[in-house]
């Protein structure tokens, strides 16, 4: 996996690379079944433009405080692109309301595997700012893209053990 930052603007940039087809690993992104298979225990995704795409981390918690609730998709190009808002966690309620936004892409390579690149952007200045950046640069190279590739690898997560 690769981490970078573009230029000036604070912007992260990270690349996996999975053991499965394009097609399985869009509809890991695009589905619910798919979305609960690795990124959150709960979701709910409406693949249209200005669809839904709430990834609840915390499904039983107060509304607000869930995870990745009031995100919209922006953009799709089946197969090989995903952009939807996102926005900082609970912790982080100064920024919270706020939207940044993701584009995840998909290309194929040989022996039927799938390089992965995700760009998150659109980050304000400030400490609260810095804080979710810092939060975002960790969650994604740490958790979310290691989780999509150990989906294919071994299974889906088990959210109960965690």
């Amino acid at each position: 996996m690769q981490l970078r930052s573009i230029g000036r603007e604070r912007v992260i940039h990270a690349t996996v690379t999975v053991p499965a087809s394009r097609a399985a690993v869009w509809d890991a992104w695009t589905t619910d079944a798919g979305v609960r298979s690795f990124f959150a225990p709960d979701c709910t995704v409406d693949l249209v433009v200005m669809g839904t795409y709430e990834l609840f981390f915390s499904p039983d918690a107060d509304d607000g405080l869930r995870g990745g609730e009031g995100n919209v998709i922006l953009a799709i190009e089946p197969k090989r692109m995903l952009s939807f808002t996102w926005n900082a966690p609970p912790s982080l309620p100064t920024v919270r309301d706020q939207r940044t936004s993701v584009v995840v892409r998909f290309r194929d390579l040989p022996n039927d595997r799938t390089q992965v690149t995700l760009t998150h952007s659109g980050w304000g200045e400030g400490a609260a700012w810095t804080k979710a950046y810092d939060y975002f640069v960790e969650a994604w190279a740490e958790t979310v893209l290691p989780r999509l590739n150990e989906r294919f690898v071994s299974g889906p997560v088990d959210w109960g053990a965690l």
